[in-house]
């Protein structure tokens, strides 16, 4: 991988993000903690299929604490690669885990002050807060040198804080604003153990976020390691599309070194879509830009291209495509990191897809996704949808397929499917509709944000939406 600026690198047990070192996979389990012969388990299988590193969640004490025997376990079975604890609402978690794991991610929507309705915020006010939030970190801080453990500032765009939401609005802007404002913190702390990310169910803006958040860091002389990924992607070849997107196409301009997948399936199965995202990524680098960026893309089915000669006849023609695409769906990754890429940038016409590989109705078919994941054109539901972790409350992979075949064909309207009640009303922020598990067989029922709703048994859950759509109140 060519990256675009030096960057810090940032030690995680035995990988280092950053430097010129390569893009690191990884993914998270969706077990739950307390069971830790099932959590080994999951881990082991995505290590085995290539993961470098494993997320587990931690939201309280107990969990945190468990961590210990997870990892212990993983290391009598000869699987040495680094665990990330995933903090949410509890400092002490953090600072139980880690003493255990080699990372920990945070979200600073959690160590800001609650939500108090307030719009305005005096200078004072500002500065008071982030010394509260610096007194809530120093104690981290600490645990975190002592064990050599890093931190990725996990910025979502579900979870900002009200303080930075009132002088920025819900934008690209505040996100930048609240990652910069933790590295400043940590930076007075003497902390640079530090990945960054910037997270959205939105391709446009996480693109958007990130850029602008590695435009700054350059600006201020130190640019810290990047974790890339859409949140809340879904399943599917939708999600693999979103995530091609929005992984690949900073990859390909040389920005991110530790990337995730978040797909709403078993959690192995992220791990092929990341590395091929990588894979067409390089390969994209390595063309010269004119080719990178052309229009037209031509794929044959054996691994063979086929070019149209003066004379009218078809021959083989040899070139980029022919040797690394060998099926459809890395062809499909490829085309959308590609073609992706440009419109993010502006470019809303004029591509095409030629060959044999696949049927003219999949042609038209991926074309149209790649602008629907774009958010150019819309032409069916957009889905959200938790990849699940230990907090999911119900079969979040079976609930989802059953949504988007009852409300599939809904063009400019966005449903979400969340896995609990913790993180799903924040991060399914821009839904129209949300559907969230809350525990022993029900569901809340949100609609722009607001819970109208409440803990439906979940036989009934799809015909109560269905009523709401139908209503279509409040869009």
């Amino acid at each position: 991988m060519i990256y675009a600026a030096a960057t810090h690198p940032v030690r995680v047990g035995n990988l280092v993000i950053g430097g010129s070192h390569p893009v690191v996979i990884q993914s998270m389990t969706n077990t739950d903690t307390l069971d830790t012969a099932a959590t080994v388990a999951q881990c082991q299988r995505l290590f085995d299929a290539g993961c470098q590193m494993v997320r587990i969640t931690a939201p309280g004490l107990k969990e945190a604490r468990n961590l210990e025997d997870i990892k212990n376990q993983l290391h009598q079975k000869g699987y040495t690669g680094p665990l990330v604890a995933d903090i949410h609402f509890l400092p002490e978690a953090a600072l139980m885990a880690a003493s255990i794991v080699e990372k920990i991610r945070i979200n600073p929507g959690n160590y800001c002050d609650r939500n108090r309705g307030k719009t305005e915020f005096s200078p004072a006010e500002q500065a008071a807060e982030r010394e509260r939030i610096a007194e809530r970190l120093s104690p981290l801080v600490e645990v975190c040198r002592q064990h050599g453990t890093a931190i990725r500032v996990g910025v979502n765009q579900g979870s900002l804080s009200e303080r930075l939401v009132s002088l920025y609005g819900n934008t690209p802007r505040a996100m930048v604003e609240s990652a910069l404002e933790f590295i400043g913190i940590f930076e007075k702390l003497r902390f640079d153990q530090l990945v960054i990310s910037m997270k959205s169910s939105r391709v446009q803006l996480m693109n958007q976020a990130t850029r602008m958040l590695w435009d700054r860091m350059r600006q201020n002389g130190k640019i810290y390691p990047l974790h890339i990924g859409v949140t809340e992607a879904g399943d599917g070849e939708d999600a693999r599309v979103i995530s091609a997107i929005g992984i690949g196409s900073l990859l390909t301009d040389g920005i991110g070194h530790t990337i995730r997948v978040s797909l709403t399936e078993a959690p192995e199965n992220e791990v092929p879509v990341a590395q091929s995202i990588v894979q067409a990524a390089e390969y994209l680098q390595s063309m010269p830009e004119t080719e990178r960026d052309g229009l037209v893309i031509r794929y044959a089915a054996q691994g063979k291209m086929l070019a149209e000669a003066k004379d009218g006849t078809v021959q083989e023609e040899t070139n980029r495509e022919a040797n690394i695409v060998k099926n459809k769906e890395f062809a499909r990754i490829l085309t959308a990191v590609r073609w992706g890429r440009l419109m993010l940038r502006g470019q809303k016409e004029g591509f095409r897809l030629e060959g044999d590989l696949f049927s003219e109705e999949e042609k038209k078919r991926l074309i149209d996704d790649i602008f629907h994941a774009a958010g150019l054109r819309s032409h069916k539901t957009r889905f959200i949808a938790c990849p699940s972790c230990g907090r999911t409350k119900y079969d979040i992979q079976s609930v989802l397929a059953q949504v988007k075949a009852r409300f599939p064909n809904y063009p400019n309207l966005t449903l979400a499917v969340m896995g609990c009640i913790v993180n799903g009303p924040g991060e399914m922020a821009d839904a129209d509709y949300g559907y969230i598990g809350c525990g022993n067989g029900q569901v809340n029922l949100y609609r722009k944000g607001k819970l109208v709703k409440s803990h439906i048994p979940e036989d009934k859950a799809l015909d109560e939406l269905e009523a709401l759509l139908s209503l279509g109140e409040g869009l």
